[in-house]
């Protein structure tokens, strides 16, 4: 079987002037979508073969430069019927990151090629 691997999509320009989150605020972000992400498609095969796998569980975390940059990949994903969840931190109402469920990373690569991992 494929390896499967969750995507988290990050704001890179949240942890950044002027903006500046704390590192424990934006992990936290990308920790919400992607537990929103296992949760809303927990029925999936591949989520349930993801989540049994314990320690070799793969996770890969992605820069997106600025919101508008994640809402456009959202659209994309949407587009190509791509299960993800989009995270919107309350109450400030912004979109902060989202998260594909797990997928064989063949499936998802060439949606996400373009973002560099989170520095």
């Amino acid at each position: 079987a494929a390896a499967l691997v969750q995507y988290v999509v990050l704001r890179g320009d949240l942890g950044r002037p002027p903006r500046s989150w704390p590192l424990g605020a934006v992990v936290a972000q990308g920790c919400h979508a992607a537990l929103a992400a296992a949760h809303a498609h927990r029925q999936h095969p591949d989520t349930r073969a993801y989540l049994e796998s314990g320690g070799a569980m793969r996770t890969v975390v992605l820069e997106a430069p600025d919101e508008a940059a994640l809402m456009a990949l959202a659209e994309t994903l949407k587009q190509h019927s791509i299960d993800h969840e989009v995270w919107t931190e309350q109450p400030e109402n912004v979109a902060t990151c989202l998260a594909l469920r797990p997928y064989p990373k063949d499936q998802v690569h060439q949606h996400l090629k373009k973002f560099k991992l989170l520095k």
